[in-house]
């Protein structure tokens, strides 16, 4: 229970795990691995959950978009796993972020899900990482992001 001890010392509730919106499972475990399907935030937040970064949004509200889809991610892992202390080590993440093609700061913005990571897991939570500009991500959400997580099997 220590990764979820320090969500509630963050003052952080886990999202229940949201419906995939098509044809395709939120994770698929594989031996030792985790694969967490993209996601986007869950219902029930306050930041944006709609708009382009560099147009609607700024940095600071897509960074705090990437946290709470770091929430609904973990939320995911939760359902899956049914005990997030069963992480080994969250080994890659990929952030796609709906953004103007002048918009550079991509890293920035996905830094509020890697932070929020290393904030839960500690040197488990450090990652490989790409985060990348798309000219549109599904329904206009500003953050999709999918990850890779070695677990502890049972």
């Amino acid at each position: 229970m220590e990764a979820e001890n320090r969500l509630a010392a963050l003052g952080l509730t886990l999202p229940a795990p949201s419906t995939p919106a098509a044809n395709y499972v939120a994770y698929v475990i594989a031996n030792d691995m985790l694969y967490l399907a993209g996601h986007g935030q869950p219902g029930d937040t306050t930041a944006p959950k709609r708009g382009k970064l560099g147009r609607d949004l700024t940095t600071d509200q897509g960074y705090q978009a990437a946290r709470m889809v770091g929430l609904n991610l973990l939320g995911t892992m939760k359902a899956a796993l049914g005990d997030l202390d069963r992480v080994r080590q969250i080994v890659k993440v990929l952030g796609m972020v709906n953004c103007t093609s002048d918009f550079g700061e991509m890293p920035l913005v996905i830094n509020g899900a890697s932070d929020l990571l290393v904030q839960v897991f500690g040197e488990k939570g450090r990652h490989a990482r790409s985060a990348v500009g798309m000219q549109a991500l599904p329904f206009g959400i500003p953050v999709e992001i999918e990850m890779v997580v070695q677990i502890e099997t049972l």
